[in-house]
């Protein structure tokens, strides 16, 4: 199947029997052909843990399982949208930039700052950011949202990189990520963009970065 990017605002998936697709609710602009668009209570593949981790974050939303034979035009909000293919490794996406995903891909929810120690739980609490980030893993195609557009920085183990963590939209490959403040927690209290916090993200991969920091 895969997406096919329209333009920078919109993408077509094609659904054929024995397939399925999975999309946030309020995705699906159009559609052609015999397609049906359920309520997804178990969060896509991960199964009830992927569920429950979204509603810890406050995603009470439930995915859409979109099967059938057609195609569908997938885009939310007029935001930018980019696809991302996957050929066995992993991507970490923001949860609220998810827009849809192929079935043949894993799906599972990680705390974001599980590798930087109780920062990310800091990073949640004045940021107003998410918790937890969606993993998706095998082979098959991504479409992630964003604001203003999206950059590929690579990571390499010489150059670290460094995000907002408001910026942040995806990343894969073998890579670390680490949420740090460079405030005291007096200053940091009621700043949410990279003047206090920053993910640290080194290895060998690639960083998903949009245009601006506003959230979705």
């Amino acid at each position: 199947m895969g997406f096919q990017e329209i333009n920078s605002r919109m993408v077509r998936a094609s659904v054929a029997p024995g397939q399925r697709l999975f999309s946030q609710r309020g995705a699906m602009l159009a559609y052609q052909g015999e397609v049906s668009f359920t309520p997804n209570m178990a969060g896509g593949q991960g199964g009830v843990m992927s569920m429950i981790g979204r509603r810890v974050a406050n995603e009470d939303t439930p995915l859409m399982t979109v099967e059938g034979s057609g195609t569908v035009l997938f885009g939310h909000g007029g935001h930018h949208v980019q696809v991302i293919d996957l050929a066995g490794d992993t991507l970490y996406v923001e949860a609220d930039r998810l827009l849809a995903f192929e079935g043949t891909l894993e799906q599972n929810t990680v705390f974001l700052g599980s590798q930087g120690g109780v920062m990310g739980m800091v990073r949640g609490q004045v940021s107003g950011q998410g918790l937890f980030t969606t993993t998706l893993r095998g082979h098959g195609s991504v479409a992630v949202m964003a604001h203003g557009g999206v950059f590929e920085i690579p990571i390499t183990p010489q150059r670290p990189v460094r995000v907002d963590p408001q910026a942040y939209v995806a990343h894969h490959g073998d890579v670390r990520n680490k949420l740090s403040t460079a405030l005291g927690w007096r200053d940091m209290v009621g700043r949410g963009s990279g003047e206090a916090f920053q993910l640290e993200l080194s290895g060998n991969g690639t960083v998903f970065v949009q245009a601006s920091e506003e959230k979705l």
